[in-house]
């Protein structure tokens, strides 16, 4: 059995890292066939949504459900971590459900006119259904950005259906990062690329990593349908402040009750949003991995690193034994130690 004792925040964890070279796009979209996939349209409250479910549910533990960012879908955000070899020692062991936010998986076509794109809170209520539909109990949820957003607020209005959440580039706030440009920039479809491109990737990544860039901006362009796209990030845009607050005795404050991983890379755009969440959590239960040397798309850039901060936030919520690792890591970092303890 594994103990997983938390800091408050680490930085620079000292864990073995290798950093993927995509040289062609379909490195980011392909799923390695090592699970029984299944892919379906599932009817919720609020329309229909696009899943992907990988193995077979297991009733005595919860699935992992992942929801992409902005300008990405499952593929593109998920693919590159969930084909890593560390990762697969986990999933083996748990069935992975993929949502797609409506209109944003590969090939989906354009809405009729007049068609009203869910809210983010909306979103966060299609995945009761998505659950019922595949008989999940509980998940143990990674998200980035929007899709971080999303299942803070799903979280929050069902606790009971969420043991863990690794949230990546979480803003818990309202204010949006495109208001500048609704009124200042005519052609919006002509500039989408570019300010999606600037939300999921920092100025000095932009500027010095040129393939990776050059591969996400070609699927954004070429692979996302542009009118699906435009909506999915005015709803993103007009999102409520997730209204957490950090618990204080005697107090009956709203926050996340379940362990909460928290990752941003140093260099990434949501630095501050993230630290901002991390003041509004209970700090018992919460943890702040800064990835250094890091961007943006942590899951795509150091898929080793976060897969070993995954492996040991997982056995610390107790289901460690599901494998065995032998001799135990200590991962250091400048602000505190996350350790893995073997207990006998």
């Amino acid at each position: 059995y594994q103990l997983l004792t938390m800091s408050t925040e680490f930085q620079d964890a000292h864990l073995a890292e290798v950093k993927p070279l995509v040289e062609k796009e379909e490195a980011i979209t392909r799923l390695l066939p090592d699970f029984d996939v299944q892919e379906q349209d599932v009817e919720t409250m609020h329309g229909m949504v696009h899943v992907t479910m990988c193995g077979t549910p297991r009733g005595n533990r919860p699935a992992i459900l992942t929801y992409h960012d902005i300008g990405l879908n499952h593929k593109t955000c998920f693919n590159p971590l969930f084909n890593f070899e560390d990762m697969q020692e986990i999933t083996q062991h748990f069935a992975v459900c993929h949502v797609d936010a409506p209109g944003q998986q590969d090939g989906a076509p354009s809405f009729q006119a007049g068609y009203m794109y869910p809210s983010m809170d909306q979103l966060a209520e299609m995945l009761p259904g998505i659950l019922k539909q595949f008989g999940l109990k509980s998940i143990i949820g990674m998200g980035t950005g929007a899709g971080a957003y999303v299942l803070t607020r799903f979280a929050l209005n069902h606790p009971d259906m969420v043991e863990g959440l690794v949230l990546i580039n979480v803003n818990p706030c309202a204010e949006g990062w495109m208001d500048w440009a609704a009124t200042k920039i005519s052609g919006w479809t002509n500039a989408l690329p570019d300010l999606v491109i600037s939300h999921l990737f920092g100025k000095e990544e932009i500027h010095s990593n040129h393939d990776l860039i050059h591969t996400y901006r070609q699927h954004i362009i070429n692979d996302m349908n542009q009118t699906n796209l435009h909506l999915f990030v005015n709803s993103y845009n007009s999102r409520r402040d997730l209204e957490i607050e950090r618990p204080v005795p005697g107090l009956n404050v709203v926050t996340l009750q379940c362990p909460v991983l928290l990752v941003v890379g140093d260099s990434s755009p949501a630095v501050d949003a993230v630290v901002e969440c991390n003041s509004k959590l209970d700090p018992t239960r919460t943890t702040l991995l800064k990835m250094a040397d890091c961007g943006g798309l942590p899951q795509v850039s150091q898929p080793a690193k976060l897969a070993e901060a995954f492996k040991y936030f997982v056995q610390g919520m107790g289901y460690s034994k599901y494998w065995y690792y032998g001799m135990a890591p200590v991962v250091t970092g400048l602000a505190g130690t996350l350790s893995i303890q073997r207990a006998f």
